[in-house]
């Protein structure tokens, strides 16, 4: 699946989690989202704010001046990083659990499911 699949993917699923109300999924898909435009994000010191500001000469200000497009993920890379957002709440889920914490722990197990579900529409959420 590509890596624009996946992100549609996890959009509808949000749109359907927001009109079922079901705040587990909501959650787990906002955070997913979230990830993958942290991947695409350009490292601080890049851009046109890089060197910028009010007293530089040709500083530009006003809403959308530090505006840096994203950089594209590779191929691939968006199923890598929901599957390591799975991997982090199975874990999680795991310490959760031997703490003593069955409802935490469930809830992870819950989210990873969901994701899990995006990314392999097979599977139930």
């Amino acid at each position: 699946m590509g890596d624009e699949a996946i992100r549609d993917r996890l959009h509808r699923a949000l749109r359907d989690a927001m009109r079922a109300r079901d705040s587990v999924a909501v959650s787990a898909l906002r955070s997913a989202l979230a990830a993958l435009d942290n991947a695409g994000a350009v490292p601080a010191g890049q851009g046109p704010a890089a060197a910028s500001g009010p007293h530089f000469a040709g500083a530009v200000a006003g809403l959308g001046a530090a505006e840096v497009p994203r950089r594209g993920l590779a191929a691939g890379e968006a199923e890598r990083i929901v599957r390591a957002e799975i991997a982090e709440r199975e874990a999680a889920a795991a310490g959760y659990e031997g703490a003593g914490h069955g409802e935490q722990a469930r809830r992870l197990r819950q989210e990873a499911r969901i994701l899990a579900s995006v990314l392999d529409p097979g599977t139930r959420g």
